[in-house]
């Protein structure tokens, strides 16, 4: 089992490689790990060509959806890319948000973000920016952010809790997200999960769908929704490289599966004030927080909540 910085260097390592491939290679392996498949092209990904503000140079095939196409971005908002690669989505949301609007994309690789820089410099975009960073701890202050997107990304994330702990904190009070991402549902052979290319390729990192969107919930999103579910087909000559042809047969007669979910939430636009619960006890002589009884460490004639 790999600590969870030996997983990051892996995946660092790992999407290094692919910023070199060419975009066929990555489109038809699994979000750029391994080599092509013979049997199924574009396993994971949607055909970005008909999107206003697609740049074919900066797409490298490495998506599972199209969250901006669900993100209702507006002229003006900040839109933050969580994994944005060589800058596709980025440069889709910046289409939306306008010349008078912010792009920040935020990658792990250093040759991603120079990718993306370079890319940016072409198309001459000055409000487009991309900095090196981990998703587990933004590069960015707090409630600055209206948008958030990510394309099969977080998947790679070892502590999602945390990586989405920190979507809501960059987000304003109101603001939202539109992730696309890999899930599960049922369980994945253990040769599969352990290893280092399917893990980069997004299928050994994804959680079960009910213990994602649990996290998304217990993080205290709200309006907390599946805008998109697609199944993820992972063609013999892919799996023959880890496992064996019984193997298959089995894993194929289960109820295991794959999918690319697309998954909008919102940042609560305000939160509970503190001590929002006090007043006066019986005796008026202090406040009190009515679900405990403890004082609120004012007088009754000052105000603390």
């Amino acid at each position: 089992m790999n600590t969870a910085q030996e997983t990051k260097d892996m995946v660092r390592a790992k999407y290094a490689e692919i910023a070199q491939q060419d975009k066929g290679t990555n489109a038809s392996s699994c979000c750029g790990a391994g080599g092509c498949s013979a049997e199924v092209y574009n396993i994971m990904t949607d055909d970005y060509t008909q999107v206003e503000g697609y740049n074919p140079d900066a797409d490298l095939g490495l998506g599972c959806g199209l969250p901006t196409q669900f993100a209702g971005i507006k002229k003006g908002d900040t839109v933050l890319d969580l994994g944005s690669g060589a800058g596709n989505d980025c440069f889709v949301a910046r289409h939306e948000t306008g010349e008078d609007g912010r792009v920040i994309g935020v990658d792990f690789t250093p040759e991603m973000v120079a990718k993306a820089k370079e890319n940016a410099k072409k198309l001459g975009y000055q409000n487009v920016e991309f900095r090196q960073g981990d998703i587990e701890a933004l590069p960015l202050t707090s409630n600055i952010v209206d948008v958030v997107v990510s394309n099969c990304v977080l998947n790679l994330v070892p502590d999602k809790r945390k990586a989405f702990s920190e979507v809501l904190r960059v987000l304003k009070p109101g603001g939202h997200f539109s992730i696309s991402d890999v899930v599960l549902r049922g369980e994945i052979p253990a040769r599969l999960k352990e290893s280092a290319e399917m893990y980069a390729g997004c299928v050994a990192g994804a959680l079960p769908e009910s213990e994602y969107l649990g996290i998304i919930h217990e993080l205290g999103f709200e309006q907390v929704s599946v805008q998109k579910r697609k199944p993820i087909i992972l063609p013999d000559d892919i799996l023959a490289k880890y496992l064996g042809a019984e193997e298959i047969a089995a894993y194929k007669a289960s109820a295991a599966g794959t999918f690319s979910i697309t998954v909008s939430a919102y940042k609560p636009a305000a939160e509970a004030k503190k001590d929002a619960c006090c007043a006066p006890n019986a005796e008026g002589t202090e406040k009190v927080k009515l679900a405990t009884g403890e004082t609120c460490g004012c007088g009754i004639n000052s105000t603390c909540c």
